[in-house]
């Protein structure tokens, strides 16, 4: 369980505030999801529907201050309704570049397995790259730049299930879960009269978050640290219910995650508990399983094995 609420600088200890004012319960995504947004990663949210994805993403907008667009895919999008398109001007004879919605700090692709394949794949560059070219000519989104997609893991008519190369594109995997009883009660009182959304006030500047992320990237990971990082990774390719394991780009992820968390601590250096607290939802998605395990992306499964890799590798010391 991760919980960094009283060590959390104050501005992202008041952006988790707001955000909790919305969220009934799931503390953990909320933390999650500010370590992605520190660490320039992106987010699959996996759960079903009605628990509040969707207004997570929304909660975080509002209390960042950030601009914010909304896909919300059907299998009839297009990639030119995601990264734009050219539109032809007949009085200057020059073609315009036309925004699409991937033009903002974060963007929201809603039920992303619903999307075609060929539209699927026109996030590819824009999450890798920042960057989206229309017409052979580049376009850069602003920065900061994050998306976070959505899709029902039990929901599979109508819906293209995302290529190893797509998944592998996502920082953090993780879904938030049903509420418990009394946090269900204290919803119904909170959204009684009113969304609570609409009573977020921005919290933080373009600038400063540009500062912060700034200050992450300098954040202390030793050398014995960074040879965890990689014991952990190579040994999930070594597993024998793992048909191909994590990525090198895997190792990036959980480095840069590990010290955006750091951060949230109010830590100058990564630890080892950092690594193991976010290696979950950084490389369980990451994994294909072979047949004897269970299907090839089975959340469930996927952890258990992370759990194992976990046991099997001897923790640094200072």
């Amino acid at each position: 369980m991760i919980t960094v609420e009283k060590a959390t600088p104050e501005k992202f200890r008041s952006i988790f505030s707001k955000i909790q004012s919305v969220i009934v319960g799931g503390k953990e995504a909320s933390i999650l999801i500010l370590v992605a947004i520190l660490a320039r990663g992106h987010v699959l949210i996996e759960d079903i529907p009605g628990v509040g994805k969707t207004l997570l993403a929304h909660a975080l907008a509002r209390a960042t201050n950030l601009s914010f667009s909304r896909i919300q895919c059907t299998p009839d999008i297009l990639p030119s309704d995601m990264i734009g398109f050219s539109l032809y001007d007949i009085n200057t004879g020059l073609s315009k570049y036309m925004k699409g919605a991937v033009m903002s700090n974060i963007v929201l692709v809603d039920e992303i397995n619903r999307a075609s394949p060929k539209s699927q794949s026109c996030l590819l560059e824009v999450m890798e790259e920042y960057q989206a070219t229309v017409d052979g000519v580049t376009h850069k989104v602003p920065l900061p730049f994050t998306v976070i997609a959505t899709q029902n893991p039990i929901e599979y008519v109508g819906t293209s299930p995302l290529p190893e190369a797509q998944l592998d594109r996502f920082m953090l995997r993780f879904s938030l879960g049903y509420p418990t009883n009394e946090q269900e009660i204290e919803m119904l009182g909170r959204f009684k009269s009113e969304n609570p959304l609409d009573g977020i006030v921005p919290d933080l500047e373009q600038n400063e978050l540009a500062a912060c992320q700034k200050y992450v990237d300098e954040l202390e990971v030793s050398a014995a640290v960074r040879k965890y990082i990689v014991a952990v990774v190579r040994r999930t390719r070594e597993h024998p219910q793992v048909q191909l394991g994590a990525s090198p780009r895997s190792e990036l992820a959980l480095m840069r995650a590990s010290m955006a968390l750091a951060f949230l601590k109010g830590e100058n250096f990564v630890s080892p508990d950092d690594v193991k607290a976010l290696a979950k939802p950084v490389l369980s998605h990451r994994i294909i399983l072979s047949s004897r395990a269970a299907s090839r992306h089975n959340a469930e499964a996927s952890n258990a094995i992370i759990d194992d890799v976990l046991k099997s590798v001897p923790v640094p010391t200072r």
